[in-house]
């Protein structure tokens, strides 16, 4: 199975299954001599991991990493960091009745197309558990970074909007409710929507802004490689997602160039920052911003018409623990995607000057 590893000099090669005995990753290419702040990652995965609200999943899965290599005394020493994190609390029996049908919009039909074989519990590789190897490598990338700031939260759910621009909103609040989101008027109406799906047994989907801010100057790589390109592909990699968009995004298709062009400040700054931080595929010091979009999540508890292994017509509905909605807990996957690409780009600059 191809496509398992992510990253150019800073890379991780992940492995694992929603309801196999663990999940885990190697990272290549971490530089020697960096302290690691262990609790920093963990409190990224406790971000992360099931069971942690109301509004989500009720998979019960404590989520500590187990480094295996790559580190010792607490700093890393320039060897792969190998790591695991075991599963604890899988039910494969509640997914027994899909083993000969395919879920509609569900990875199911594809992966047994492909593969020959599938792997039912849970959705084996598609699912989104396999995110935690993610997070680990994101929270470690993050240390090679300390002074970007990365900040991540939900910005809509279904047509819950925050109407605020992102420098208005105060950042230290996202993790002040279960929604992640930091208006809090807005996070309570999304709240009260996301229970009222889950109560109708159905899904429903989101956006997630993210803000990078004090990078540098120079980061990405034309032609192929730019830095927005790599971010696209680092976030359309993240299970559900169906859209990018950053800066001015689809908006500046409607705009002149008098309109959308970002004036110099006399110091390499710009006046406004439709372009988002990056021209040319380089960062250029300004804010990174950029929007994420997240499709309802598949498996529902309501009854649908699908097919089964033999193209039969049959009924089926979802049972088990699944997330009403996927956004909350895809704000620390969205933050370690983005780490991993800074943190790459910025390991290959360092080899070019």
């Amino acid at each position: 199975m191809a496509g398992n590893s992510f990253g150019t000099l800073f890379k991780l090669i992940s492995f694992g299954e929603s309801h196999g005995e663990a999940l885990g990753g190697i990272i290549d290419g971490c530089p020697a001599g960096i302290k690691l702040d262990f609790q920093a990652i963990q409190n990224e995965m406790t971000r992360r991991k099931p069971g942690q609200s109301a509004i989500v999943t009720q998979r019960k899965e404590d989520d500590e990493v187990q480094f295996l290599s790559g580190i010792f005394e607490g700093k890393t020493t320039g060897m792969p960091i190998g790591f695991t994190v075991l599963n604890t609390n899988e039910k494969s029996g509640d997914y027994s009745h899909i083993k000969d049908v395919y879920r509609p919009s569900h990875a199911d039909y594809v992966y047994e197309k492909k593969y020959g074989i599938r792997d039912y519990r849970g959705g084996g590789r598609s699912s989104a558990r396999e995110t935690v190897s993610r997070v680990v490598a994101g929270a470690i990338a993050k240390q090679i970074l300390p002074q970007i700031k990365i900040n991540a939260f939900v910005s809509s759910v279904g047509e819950i909007f925050i109407d605020k621009p992102y420098q208005d909103l105060d950042f230290s609040k996202i993790e002040s409710n279960a929604v992640r989101c930091p208006d809090e008027n807005t996070a309570k109406k999304m709240e009260d929507f996301i229970k009222e799906i889950r109560k109708e047994g159905d899904s429903v989907g989101g956006t997630i802004t993210c803000v990078l801010q004090n990078v540098p100057v120079g980061l990405g790589e034309p032609v192929f490689d730019k830095l927005h390109a790599e971010l696209g592909k680092a976030m359309l990699s993240i299970n559900a997602v169906k859209g990018f968009e950053y800066g001015s995004g689809f908006c500046g298709a409607k705009m002149k160039g008098s309109e959308h062009n970002d004036l110099y400040n006399s110091d390499g700054t710009t006046k406004t920052n439709l372009s988002g931080g990056i021209q040319g595929g380089i960062s250029n010091g300004m804010d990174i911003y950029f929007r994420v979009a997240f499709k309802p999540v598949a498996t529902i508890m309501q009854k649908q018409e699908t097919i089964n292994k033999d193209g039969n017509l049959v009924e089926m509905q979802g049972k088990g623990r699944h997330d009403p909605c996927v956004v909350p807990r895809a704000v620390p996957i969205v933050e370690a995607m983005a780490a991993l690409v800074l943190a790459d780009f910025y390991l290959i600059n360092k080899t070019q000057k």
